[in-house]
């Protein structure tokens, strides 16, 4: 089953860069699991980090734990303006690279300031 996503970026459309691992005018099918998540890490050429926060029960004692898990994403450059803090939806494709096996699908701004660290 491939996905076709029907809201291609307006970047996408009229852009002139050049991404093969793009999944709007790369060679990159969608296909699996669709994911949301939090942008975390922005330190890596075309790749985010992005946080996935879910519950996990525990029979034992009858109540849930959190957990999360950190999954390496594939930024296309037609998402110019994704800054940490911001949720994102992703989609599974074929493996990118050692840990990539997700592209980013939609953008969608953080809505207030989170408590975050900053330098003095």
């Amino acid at each position: 089953m491939v996905l076709t996503v029907p809201l291609f970026p307006h970047q996408a459309i009229d852009g002139t860069y050049i991404d093969k691992k793009c999944p709007f005018t790369g060679n990159v099918s969608i296909r699996g699991c669709i994911l949301s998540g939090v942008v975390t890490k922005m330190k890596m050429q075309r790749t985010i980090v992005i946080r996935r926060d879910y519950l996990h029960y525990i029979r034992k004692y009858n109540r849930f734990e959190k957990r999360h898990k950190n999954i390496s994403v594939h930024l296309s450059p037609c998402f110019r303006d994704v800054s940490v803090g911001d949720n994102v939806t992703v989609g599974e494709c074929r493996p990118l690279s050692k840990t990539v096996r997700f592209n980013v699908l939609k953008v969608m701004k953080a809505a207030g300031a989170k408590k975050q660290f900053q330098m003095f």
